[in-house]
């Protein structure tokens, strides 16, 4: 009998899980100072509330089509069920891309703003590689075991953040400094390169697919995966759009364009410090550096249940489908994601490439644009999915469905249609900014090419069996390779855990 994984995490611990892997102090040190260089004006505000609106419309038919895709892969396997499995296995191939650029991302920075923390304590100078080396091992300890582990982990390292994001957000107000709109105005939003602000403004939103990619691990899947989601979309737009304002206020709206240009990765600790107490820089300092960690071992996690349902459903090595006896956790696919990692954190630094200026900022630009594009296709495969259902289409094994086999009603299709169009519109402007953040044209092209090229591999180097086949696992089946029904009889495999209903109950 196969081994499945715990289900232990309630809304609580996904809404952990993927705040954490959002890493507020980060998004609030780091993000925000970036949003204000790349984009060239203070609408960071705005372009984070338009993020929030456009994801929480996006949400209606992502949280719906939820129990029609019992998976773990989450955008692929959505994409797999409403437009077919060539599209979902290109999906697939961007999203291994986008998120081990993002986790590679996190890491390199992470090596830098840890470094320079043990400088100031000790006086003990390391190299950036060596200590992102550690943090690897660490993370792959922690990954390789129950889910439980890090989820705790990630939990006391987020409360941790929130307090100080809302000490600082406290600091401002309490400083008696002017509280200008000027950050909410469209014009102000719209100056400048807005599409680099937008893309830096969705960064801080990536990893809330995560409410789908636990599924596994989720206790009553089909209720904690649309409540998570909603929860997370919510308290990440509200925290960063308020916070934001905040810090754009604190810095001074004349300034903060300036401070931020002059010192990016020091901006807002030396405010904290001015706001709050001297001692909150020392503060603010070492929760980035946890914040940095817990998002870097967020987005292991979710590139681990990526390569964990490809290996279930046969489009990569069985291997990578087995989980761990002991911590019922999809270990060896924790592992691959720890040699992946390791192998492109090692190349970089023999590039010797500057882990923040041209690591940080190319792999998660890149990674961002890549996961939008993702979340763009899942739009499109929720309307097609929604609109074309009824009783001759039938949903994968194991998934919850209408006796009757109803349609997605017109106010989902609307919400979902509105939020896959901001998606394409933020997508489009991201890419005819994108070649102002990578220095030229022809890297534009190149990173481009990296994205299409990892779609097209993924799209035509799948397996040609049915993906319905029982080897597969279980979602996608009752599709065939154009996206069209087929005969329930003709797919199998494991679907969900055999303990629950179709609801989504213990048995």
């Amino acid at each position: 009998m196969r081994t499945e994984m715990t289900r232990s995490l309630g809304v609580a611990g996904i809404v952990l899980m993927v705040v954490a892997a959002a890493a507020p102090i980060t998004v609030v040190v780091a993000n925000f100072p970036l949003i204000l260089l790349e984009s060239g004006s203070i609408g960071a505000p705005l372009m984070i509330l338009a993020a929030t609106l456009i994801l929480l419309l996006f949400a209606v038919g992502f949280t719906w089509m939820t129990p029609h895709v019992p998976d773990a892969g989450a955008f692929y396997a959505y994409v797999h069920q409403g437009l077919g499995r060539r599209a979902g296995l290109g999906t697939a191939a961007v999203a291994l891309l986008s998120y081990v650029l993002l986790t590679v991302s996190m890491t390199c920075y992470l090596g830098v703003q840890a470094g320079n923390l043990l400088a100031l304590w000790t006086g003990i100078e390391l190299p950036w590689w060596l200590i992102s080396a550690v943090m690897i091992a660490v993370v792959g300890v922690l990954a390789h075991r129950r889910i439980d582990l890090s989820a705790a982990v990630l939990g006391v390292v987020l409360v941790l953040e929130i307090l100080a994001v809302l000490a600082i957000d406290l600091g401002v107000l309490a400083s008696g400094r002017e509280l200008t709109p000027g950050p909410f105005s469209p014009a102000e939003a719209l100056s400048g390169a807005p599409g680099l602000g937008l893309l830096f403004a969705f960064l801080g939103f990536f990893g809330f697919e995560a409410t789908a990619v636990f599924r596994h691990e989720a206790r009553d899947p089909l209720r904690t995966i649309p409540r998570a989601t909603y929860v997370a979309v919510l308290l990440i737009g509200v925290l960063y759009t308020v916070s934001s304002w905040l810090v754009i206020s604190g810095l001074g709206a004349e300034d903060a364009l300036d401070a931020a240009a002059a010192s990016p990765d020091s901006v807002v600790v030396a405010l904290a410090g001015d706001v709050v107490a001297p001692i909150m820089r020392d503060v603010t300092q070492v929760l980035v550096v946890t914040s940095m960690f817990a998002c870097m071992l967020g987005f292991h996690n979710i590139v681990s249940r990526y390569l964990f349902t490809l290996g279930r459903r046969g489009v990569l090595p069985s291997a990578l489908g087995q989980v761990h006896r002991v911590h019922r956790a999809p270990s060896r696919a924790s592992l691959a994601v720890t040699g992946i990692t390791a192998v492109i954190v090692l190349v970089s630094a023999l590039a010797q490439l500057d882990p923040v200026v041209e690591i940080y900022t190319w792999y998660s630009g890149l990674g961002a644009i890549g996961v939008i594009a993702m979340m763009a296709l899942t739009a499109l495969a929720v309307l097609r999915f929604g609109g074309r259902r009824g009783p001759g289409v039938r949903s994968a094994p194991g998934a919850a469905r209408d006796s009757n086999g109803r349609r997605a009603g017109a106010g989902t299709l609307a919400a979902t249609g509105l939020g896959g169009l901001g998606l394409f519109v933020v997508l489009g402007i991201s890419l005819a900014n994108f070649p102002l953040m990578v220095g030229g044209t022809a890297a534009a092209i190149v990173c481009a090419a990296l994205l299409v090229g990892a779609f097209l591999l993924g799209a035509l180097a799948g397996p040609t069996r049915s993906a319905g086949a029982p080897e597969d696992g279980n979602a996608g089946a009752g599709e065939s390779d154009d996206g069209g029904p087929v005969d329930e009889a003709t797919v199998g495999g494991a679907g969900e855990d055999p303990g629950l209903t179709t609801d989504g109950r213990r048995r």
